[in-house]
């Protein structure tokens, strides 16, 4: 068999945005080798996300369930061995990945990791002797892995997901786009990456007051109440956390025109589309590797580092540093609403 043909299962668990940065490559790679196979293992949520690649299968992973503690990876990859796969794309490096790459390995496979840059994200994050520059990017990391298995992706042209149809629930309450649509979502996992809730209602409430726009709202199904009470009574704004399956948001993110996100998974899942993502840092920081893919710098806009030296401080934001907690109120409002208005025009 040669190169061309081989089968190969790429692992990557973890958190929404993590998953989507392995997008582009893959992508990439399904353009560039047409013979190859692929299939993603991951989270069962995650799915819909891959169910748009061509030649592109997916394996769920139920770390809860039958996949769970030893016994269940070697579940896991007696369920791979029978796919026949031949190389393994190990793109998450813990554990429970080490432990199926090394049993492909055992027998005669071809295996490859990432390199997360363990060592660099520390410097750049630590409180003492800070090395403040850019680290490489996950997505030119997970390169590097596939060239371990002897696969060269260029990655010089962009590799977006293609548009889709609007689902009907979002026609349903949008009804025919006509106007220009505003994507928010305004929650990150940690706090130390949340826009302070009284700025984010003041931006909100600007940015409302363009009627030939409509603003609508991203999130979890616990964020529900909290929008609600974001959006106040202002009528071109829309609810759909908790709503829409995720299937039919990816659907609604790819007519955007524009994003506007914490450092969370939502400002990836735009960017795949190519819609123009703005990002608010906090603890974190583009620098870490970890800015939506093909968005330029100055989208993110980040808290003051003159104001608090230390940032980044985290490079997930699950670090809490003392005096840190108000650093993202040194992003204003109006820098905010600025940024949004000029990209939609």
């Amino acid at each position: 068999m040669s190169k061309t043909n081989k089968h190969i299962a790429v692992i990557r668990l973890s958190a929404m945005g993590d998953v989507a940065m392995t997008v582009p490559v893959i992508l990439a790679l399904t353009r560039q080798y047409p013979k190859v196979k692929i299939t993603v293992v991951s989270r069962p949520f995650f799915k819909p996300i891959f169910e748009r690649i061509p030649n592109v299968q997916f394996l769920s992973v139920h770390t809860q369930h039958q996949h769970k503690g030893l016994l269940g990876l070697f579940r896991l990859y007696r369920d791979l061995r029978t796919l026949k796969i031949d190389q393994i794309a190990d793109l998450h490096n813990v554990l429970r990945s080490k432990v199926i790459r090394n049993l492909f390995a055992l027998s005669g496979k071809k295996v490859a990791f990432t390199d997360k840059g363990r060592a660099e994200k520390k410097a750049l994050t630590s409180l003492k002797n800070k090395v403040f520059q850019p680290v490489k990017h996950m997505i030119e990391r997970h390169v590097e892995t596939f060239a371990q298995l002897g696969y060269t992706i260029d990655m010089s042209r962009p590799n977006f997901l293609t548009k889709e149809p609007i689902p009907f629930k979002a026609q349903k309450m949008l009804g025919e786009k006509t106007h220009k649509w505003i994507g928010i979502a305004p929650f990150a996992h940690y706090e130390s990456k949340t826009y302070p809730f009284d700025l984010m209602e003041k931006v909100v409430d600007e940015l409302a007051k363009n009627q030939s726009t409509q603003i609508v709202f991203f999130g979890g199904k616990q964020d529900t109440e909290s929008i609600k009470r974001l959006i106040k009574n202002h009528t071109n704004c829309f609810v759909f956390a908790g709503v829409i399956s995720f299937e039919e948001e990816l659907q609604l993110i790819s007519n955007l025109d524009v994003m506007l996100s914490m450092d969370s998974g939502n400002a990836h899942l735009s960017a795949l589309y190519g819609i123009p993502t703005i990002t608010l840092w906090g603890a974190t920081h583009p620098y870490t590797g970890f800015a939506p893919y093909q968005q330029p710098l100055e989208n993110c806009l980040v808290s003051d580092r003159e104001k608090y030296p230390l940032l980044p401080t985290s490079i997930y934001g699950n670090k809490k540093i003392e005096g840190y907690q108000d650093a993202m109120r040194t992003i204003k409002v109006e820098d905010v609403v600025a940024k949004v208005n000029t990209v939609l025009s």
